[in-house]
């Protein structure tokens, strides 16, 4: 197939660096264009941009102007690492203009007609294309997903949803990483925990119920459970492990919620997209994983990881979740989500 060309918005940024990485050598989209504020335009990139991933700056961007983040030369489609101060204007822009934007900003997840997508979970919420491209008149769209931790709850939960998922309670353990550059002072995170991080734990639960929702009828019917998260920040590079209990309504045994675990497919997986784990879930028999040193970056940060599943005597079950925060978190994330609507004609 010819390669779709594409763009990255807030491109100079944390990442916007996981997505020219993630990018590189992708066999369906082609990046063409970098845009940035107004003070990065102009320049080329590696004058705009300090480099913060391993190695150097890629050849492949070094020497590529950076435009500014307005419409008017960009492709069609553009992947948004834009702040959260200036998402919202910037993407509906560009979503005015005709573009395609996959976005991993915050500002967009919750409103009723933008799909929160993970492709494996509730590929169909992209039937509210049509429903956005109605209400607002804009030729173009706006898709986002879902806050990094929110991620690794979701893809846990979801092959549990077949029993009826009634009450959740989950602890996260989030990696530096999280807060992007430069994040949390070395003095405040060296050798201790931060048990707070400002709106993580609306977000996981507000989005948890609209992911794992329904669609019906033009709109998404969230899931009605009740999700109740405390999020902290740990000494950790990359890698958000969470604690997870949970409440079903049908009360299977433990072997049925393993099977349902390690059998989980999706949509990507059906379809063989090209940034989709072949096992998006996957179950780690040791009593002492998953762990974010050693299981992290399996299968390019794009599969998360369970764990120690047991009964618990509060809920029915309890378990260990991980998964790359900024891959599958993040960049990883928003690419799968154009891959799969590059397979159902979006991007035509």
């Amino acid at each position: 197939m010819k390669k779709v060309e594409a763009g990255i918005l807030g491109a100079t940024g944390m990442v916007g660096q996981h997505f020219i990485r993630f990018l590189e050598n992708h066999p369906w989209f082609d990046l063409t264009w970098l845009g940035a504020s107004e003070r990065s335009a102009g320049k080329l990139y590696r004058d705009a941009a300090t480099w913060h991933l391993g190695g150097e700056t890629p050849e492949s961007v070094a020497s590529r102007p950076v435009s500014a983040a307005a419409p008017g030369d960009a492709p069609k489609l553009l992947f948004s690492a834009m702040d959260a101060g200036v998402a919202t204007e910037i993407e509906q822009a560009f979503a005015r203009a005709g573009h395609i934007v996959v976005s991993n900003s915050r500002n967009h997840r919750m409103e009723a007609d933008v799909p929160l997508l993970v492709p494996e979970v509730n590929a169909d919420h992209l039937q509210l294309i049509p429903v956005q491209r109605e209400r607002r008149g804009w030729p173009g769209a706006i898709v986002t997903n879902p806050n990094c931790s929110t991620v690794v709850l979701t893809m846990a939960l979801a092959p549990l949803r077949q029993f009826g998922i009634r009450k959740v309670i989950t602890t996260t353990m989030q990696a530096i990483s999280g807060a992007g550059y430069p994040g949390v002072s070395s003095i405040d995170i060296n050798a201790n925990v931060v048990p707070f991080i400002g709106g993580e734990e609306e977000k996981m639960e507000s989005e948890t119920q609209k992911i794992l929702g329904d669609y019906r009828e033009h709109r998404i019917a969230p899931l009605e459970a009740v999700v109740s998260a405390h999020c902290n920040r740990v000494p950790v590079l990359d890698g958000h492990t969470i604690t997870v209990s949970v409440q079903l309504e049908r009360k299977p045994g433990v072997d049925a919620v393993r099977q349902a675990l390690t059998s989980f497919r999706g949509v990507p997986q059906e379809r063989q997209l090209p940034s989709a784990p072949c096992r998006p879930v996957q179950y780690l028999e040791q009593r002492d994983r998953p762990q974010p040193r050693k299981d992290v970056e399996r299968d390019r940060g794009m599969a998360t990881f369970i764990g120690r599943l047991r009964e618990c005597p509060v809920l029915d079950y309890k378990f260990v979740a991980l998964g790359h925060n900024t891959v599958r978190g993040a960049a990883g994330a928003a690419v799968l989500n154009a891959e799969l609507m590059a397979s159902e004609g979006w991007l035509d």
